[in-house]
């Protein structure tokens, strides 16, 4: 049995801040644009090199519009990596 090494606290040399979700009550996120905050997520979780969250920030936004009330998240992830993926850019935004 092939049994993978957990990665360490100490083993992580890169870490991705993943955003999931918008406070702003201005910008309101299609279903797509969460999608693609999600998709990203998950591919640091599950493609090469893996990394592990070891860390998460969550906004909440509440906001009185007229008689109604408006309640936004966002759920910032801290994902760490042994080393930088080799499908993220310089710029640390996902390629393709």
């Amino acid at each position: 049995m092939n049994k993978q090494k957990r990665l360490e606290v100490s083993d992580v040399k890169y870490v991705k801040e993943v955003a999931v979700g918008s406070v702003n009550p201005n910008v309101i996120l299609s279903d797509g644009a969460r999608e693609a905050q999600t998709e990203l997520l998950n591919r640091c979780l599950n493609d090469y090199p893996k990394g592990v969250i070891i860390g998460k920030d969550i906004a909440i936004g509440r906001y009185t519009i007229g008689e109604h009330e408006l309640v936004m998240q966002k759920t910032i992830y801290h994902v760490g990596f042994p080393r930088k993926p080799s499908w993220l850019d310089e710029k640390g935004t996902e390629t393709k």
